[in-house]
């Protein structure tokens, strides 16, 4: 079995109540959380955050459907492009209209950590995978801090 990619993995580290990393790292959950390989997830993460600068909601939410699908192609991530563009988009929206555009908004509303599980569960293309993928990184940044 292949060993799971951490943060650092992708060049940064989660860290205590930092909406950066929170995010980035919650994007990687997202990429990861799909049935495509992990270097394909990471490789597209990169062509977002890295190449195109894509590292906050607002941000991923100022590109087009046409532009997300094609950055996902670029990254590799052709099988899912079109439903994973809408699902992306539509994140971030719920992000922004919701909780501000921060992954620290989630834990601000939560009353504790099953309540912050429920509602990152509650975005729409977000199981109990890509939830488990955030978390292992998250959960200690998020509330042992």
């Amino acid at each position: 079995m292949l060993r799971q990619l951490l943060p650092r993995d992708l060049g940064f580290e989660v860290q205590p109540r930092d909406e950066a990393s929170l995010f980035r790292w919650f994007l990687a959950s997202f990429l990861f959380g799909n049935r495509i390989s992990q270097a394909v997830a990471a490789q597209t993460w990169r062509v977002l955050v890295v190449t195109h600068g894509l590292d906050t909601p607002r941000r991923l939410c100022a590109c087009n459907h046409r532009e997300l699908v094609r950055m996902l192609g670029e990254g590799g991530y052709r099988r899912y492009d079109e439903s994973t563009a809408e699902r992306l988009t539509l994140l971030c929206r719920t992000l922004i209209d919701e909780y501000d555009g921060r992954i620290l908004g989630i834990a601000d509303a939560a009353q504790d950590r099953a309540d912050f599980e429920r509602r990152v569960l509650a975005f729409k293309g977000v199981g109990p995978v890509t939830l488990g993928i955030f978390m292992r990184e998250a959960g200690p940044a998020l509330f042992d801090a």
